[in-house]
Formats: C-alpha cells, sequence, structure tokens
C-alpha cells in the first residue's frame, strides 16, 4: 500500500517532488520529499475525468444539435469523445471571445451519427482550473498545487518546483502540462525559479509503473505485508500492517 503521488514520482525516478494526479474519480497534489509523504501538504480537488464527462454532456446538450443522439451516448462512448476531441486551452476567456479561432471536430458514434464539437473541446476541461464551472466553491488544480507547495520549507520548495510530475488519465488532455506549467510559473513568479513541469507520454498509468519499481527495491521491502503474513493473518492484517 502507498501513496499514488509518491508512487508516480517513482514512475519518473524522483524521490522528491510535487504530483499533480488527474485521474477519473479524484484529482490530488501531493509533496513528497525523500519518500516521505507530506500530509499537511496533500490537497484534493473533487474534479476529474467521469465530471468532465458529464460536463461534456451538458455542454453538447445545450448547444443547437440533435438532443435524441446525444442523449443516448454512453459513458463509454462520451469518455472516448472527450479523449479524442477534448484539449486545454492557454487562453480560456481569450478563446470563448474568438469564435472564428476556433476548430470543430467530428466524432462519429458507435451507430454512425456525427457529432460535432466548436467550443466544447476547450470548455469540458476548464474545471480542472475552473472548479466554479461545476458549481464547485475549492481553487483550481495549479492554485492547489501552489498551496501544497507553499506549506513546504523554502530549501525543499525550491528543489520541488523542479519536479512537478503530472500523472492519471485526465492529465492526457493536449495543453494541460503547457496550461500548469503556465499558472505555476504565474503564481510563483518571482521566486528567481523557472518551473518545468514533467509530462511523459506514458503518465495516465504513473502511478502503476511506480509502484511495479517501488515493489522492486528491496529499500521498500519493510512496507511489503508478505503471503506469510497473509497467510497467517488474513486480509485484516492490512490495517494492522499500514
Amino acid at each position: 500500500v502507498a501513496n499514488t503521488g509518491f508512487l508516480s514520482l517513482c514512475a519518473h525516478g524522483r524521490v522528491t517532488g510535487l504530483a499533480v494526479e488527474a485521474g477519473a474519480a479524484v484529482s490530488s497534489v501531493t509533496s513528497v520529499c525523500g519518500g516521505q509523504t507530506l500530509s499537511k501538504a496533500t490537497r484534493c480537488l473533487g474534479v476529474a475525468g467521469e465530471h468532465l464527462s458529464l460536463h461534456l454532456q451538458r455542454l453538447l446538450l445545450e448547444s443547437p444539435r440533435e438532443p435524441p443522439v446525444l442523449q443516448a451516448l454512453t459513458k463509454k462512448v462520451l469518455t472516448r469523445l472527450k479523449e479524442q476531441c477534448c484539449y486545454v486551452s492557454l487562453d480560456y476567456e481569450g478563446d470563448l471571445g474568438q469564435h472564428e479561432f476556433h476548430h470543430p471536430a467530428r466524432f462519429q458514434t458507435p451507430d454512425g451519427h456525427w457529432i460535432t464539437l466548436d467550443k466544447e473541446r476547450f470548455c469540458c476541461p476548464e474545471p480542472l482550473f475552473r472548479p466554479e464551472l461545476l458549481h464547485h466553491n475549492c481553487p483550481g488544480l495549479h492554485q492547489l498545487a501552489g498551496q501544497s507547495l507553499q506549506t513546504v520549507p523554502e530549501h525543499v520548495r525550491r528543489h520541488m518546483l523542479g519536479n512537478v510530475v503530472l500523472s492519471g488519465g485526465s492529465s492526457m488532455f493536449l495543453g494541460f502540462p503547457e496550461r500548469m506549467c503556465l499558472e505555476l510559473n504565474f503564481l510563483f513568479q518571482g521566486s528567481g525559479v523557472h518551473i518545468e513541469v514533467l509530462a511523459n507520454p506514458w503518465r495516465s498509468t504513473a502511478a502503476w509503473a511506480g509502484g511495479s519499481m517501488a515493489a522492486s527495491l528491496t529499500s521498500f521491502q519493510h512496507t511489503w505485508m508478505t503471503k506469510g503474513e497473509y497467510q497467517e493473518h488474513g486480509a485484516k492484517y492490512v490495517h494492522m500492517k499500514f
């Protein structure tokens, strides 16, 4: 059992840094120093992939298209539509006001219908940075990252600013790494540090990759629950061990 933020850092070959995770059910920010998760610096956001899929459906239903087709979209098709067509804007307000610069995308449903997306493409993932769009009264993911970093000692913070890693399926939107980097550098302007965001192509499964790496290291063997312990004590032993 291990913190997914720590495992995401392991997947990037780091044991100190800031993990910004955007998954299916929840998004979170975790500060890790020397392999130790700093619980006071952990933040969660109740906006993630599942919420964005429903948001996309609402946006499409509000547009003058074919409601019966849109209402019939399954969760699986909505997810595929979101993943294939949506992206994060680097200038949300500007893009909303510049309709002629929108780049529509077309998506074919399994039953052969075509759906055209316009501003929905970049409006869909925006709640990750502006939760108020989904009526959440909380900071955006970049602001939570800033809050997390502000709680750690300054000498550690400067090291973390150079080791910000992204993970989770909802971090895979085109433009997400660039937007996160832009927002964090704005929050920490004047600090004398330029923040680089690490976004590997396989980051959607970074926590799993990091878990396999951590499990193979002898230094982490003390965190295992062995097969022998399981057979002796049963499944309830996990609550004692961890």
